[in-house]
């Protein structure tokens, strides 16, 4: 398994990879499948962002799951926090990649000098909180029925991951 960062050409495989997520999980609180399109402005906002996109890719170059970090809030005080999200192709679940791929971008938010890493994680999703927990990640909070999806009310859980940068933080 290679790790390293994705590009646009990766886009219909990042994309087949969301797709399913939204079609099948409550990973994502999307109901509709994203277009191409959709991706052009995922990556633009990326980019312009100066965040990464990390991917693991089997040997024959194909994509097998991928790992990001955004946006939290759109103030200037939370510029040290991101909220990030990682996601494994359905076949390929169960490998250990998520714990790689978390791991990555945990030390690119580090490199970064961001302090707080953030996941919203639905709280049926066990796989997804036993992954976060193993690499340190707590519960902050909870907000139940914050979603509706397959019929349902979505419970939504915050997890946090504080990081020991940046060494001098800056209000500006």
């Amino acid at each position: 398994m290679k790790i390293t960062d994705c590009t646009f050409a990766q886009a219909p495989e990042i994309l087949a990879i969301y797709n399913e997520a939204i079609v099948n999980s409550t990973a994502l609180y999307d109901y509709k499948p994203r277009t191409l399109a959709t991706m052009e402005t995922w990556f633009a906002a990326k980019q312009k962002g100066s965040y990464p996109v990390i991917g693991a890719f089997e040997e024959d170059g194909s994509l097998a799951g991928f790992a990001s970090y955004g946006t939290f809030r759109a103030f200037p005080a939370y510029k040290y926090s991101v909220e990030h999200s990682v996601y494994i192709e359905k076949e390929k679940r169960g490998r250990g990649l998520g714990k790689i791929l978390l791991g990555a971008i945990i030390e690119a938010a580090k490199r970064q000098d961001y302090h707080m890493m953030i996941g919203g994680i639905d709280s049926a999703n066990q796989a997804s909180i036993r992954l976060h927990a193993s690499l340190g990640f707590t519960l902050c909070a909870s907000i139940e029925q914050a979603g509706f999806k397959f019929g349902r009310w979505l419970d939504l859980e915050f997890y946090q991951l504080v990081l020991p940068t940046p060494l001098q933080p800056k209000e500006e």
